[in-house]
């Protein structure tokens, strides 16, 4: 399995994911109770992530930095996050 190939896996196994992040880490204490989409995981293995606030995240797509939700407690959250393909209009 060549670079290119790992990263694909990687990426595979996180787009789209609902998450947390590991409160215990000091770098992410910002983010702590939100929860957040995993829109695209870069060749670096950073996984970026869309917390509600319009920008997206660099993480590390690890799961000693995040935390995948079950899919049934993500469905809760679909429609919460900026990177939507077509979000709601607003009032």
């Amino acid at each position: 399995m060549d670079r290119f190939e790992e990263k694909d896996v990687l990426r595979n196994g996180w787009i789209d994911q609902f998450v947390k992040v590991n409160e215990e880490r000091p770098e992410l204490k910002r983010f702590a109770g939100v929860v957040g989409r995993v829109v695209s995981v870069n060749y670096n293995g950073k996984a970026l992530v869309d917390f509600q606030d319009g920008a997206w995240y660099d993480i590390q797509a690890s799961d000693d930095y995040l935390i995948r939700l079950d899919p049934a407690e993500g469905a809760k959250y679909k429609n919460v996050n900026s990177a939507q393909v077509f979000p709601e209009k607003q009032g």
